[in-house]
């Protein structure tokens, strides 16, 4: 299993601008989700299990899933942006691989192309149990647009 104190850092100043974007997301608090690691092109959000953002079977909630999904990729390729440059997403498709089921879900967004405008990301959702296992229950992909502070 990976050691998250292993993991590169982005710069103290990327997350801070990250975290504070984060922290004004209604949708992310209202859901209890955190981020749990900020690098370069990389960002980790952790939405623990709870019964409000389960489906009727018990298993976590497809939009919830697809949310955190979507933070994920959208501040990974915000880790790449300039100071006064905003992320907004274009599209992204996500499949749903398995129930998701666990103690938490971490969802991992990868930067795969960082371009002036353009920015593409890989998705990936992964069920957590308490004893650490992990699997993937969803995979998908996306594409962020880049706006100058006031573009939006």
């Amino acid at each position: 299993m990976e050691d998250p104190t292993q993991r590169e850092q982005a710069s103290p100043e990327a997350r801070q601008r990250v975290q504070a974007s984060f922290d004004r997301q209604g949708l992310m608090a209202h859901l209890g989700a955190r981020i749990s690691h900020i690098g370069p092109g990389l960002v980790h959000i952790v939405l623990p299990a709870r019964p409000e953002v389960t489906q009727q079977h018990g298993y976590f909630h497809a939009g919830a899933t697809s949310a955190i999904a979507d933070s994920a990729g959208g501040y990974a390729a915000h880790t790449l942006f300039p100071e006064g440059a905003e992320v907004l997403t274009v599209e992204y498709k996500i499949n749903l691989l398995a129930p998701a089921v666990g103690d938490h879900l971490e969802a991992v967004g990868t930067v795969l192309r960082s371009g002036r405008t353009l920015t593409v990301c890989r998705l990936e959702v992964f069920g957590v149990q308490e004893d650490g296992e992990r699997k993937l229950v969803a995979s998908g992909q996306q594409t962020l647009i880049r706006v100058a502070e006031g573009e939006r």
